[in-house]
């Protein structure tokens, strides 16, 4: 009798073995589109290459605003993306090229145009303030100094790369 209910009729036989051979068809398929879709995103990113930016002769000890143009690739698709740069000579004519992204919610930053705040830099959207060395100012909302651009000078000419956050930030 205990044998009786264990057994398997040929309709519910056939259920099961369709059933198996229709999801490993599935599975076959699906595969390679999940793999399409997904494999991308896994690569790691390759190192964006530096890019020409402005002659160094027209570096000043006062930022100015440079624009320029990376080709970026996301995943499938590759675009040239204008990017910004604020560019200055320090005291001891070292090239300092800061990101005017503002770390409180990415808004843009501009130099000295708050009159209450001079030689700053200055988030219009909350009010952020940063030192001309990009430095956050305590108690605006910023958290975080603006990210640095990796540069090289090569030729007379200044080479902007990825902007990166300070190593203490």
């Amino acid at each position: 009798m205990s044998e009786k209910k264990h057994r398997v009729s040929r309709r519910q036989f056939l259920n099961y073995t369709l059933t198996g051979v229709g999801g490993f068809m599935a599975a076959g398929m699906l595969m390679p589109m999940v793999r399409f879709a997904v494999d991308p995103v896994l690569k790691p990113s390759a190192e964006q290459d530096l890019v020409q930016v402005v002659s160094v002769d027209e570096i000043t000890s006062e930022p100015q605003r440079f624009d320029f143009k990376i080709d970026q690739i996301d995943a499938w698709y590759e675009s040239v993306e204008p990017r910004s740069a604020w560019v200055y000579k320090d005291e001891s004519g070292k090239i300092i090229a800061l990101s005017p992204v503002c770390k409180h919610l990415g808004c843009v930053v501009d130099w000295n145009t708050d009159p209450a705040n001079e030689n700053m830099f200055f988030c219009p959207c909350h009010y952020g303030l940063y030192e001309k060395d990009g430095t956050n100012v305590p108690g605006t909302p910023p958290i975080a100094p603006l990210d640095v651009f990796i540069h090289e000078v090569k030729d007379g000419y200044l080479y902007l790369g990825k902007a990166k956050p300070r190593g203490g930030a």
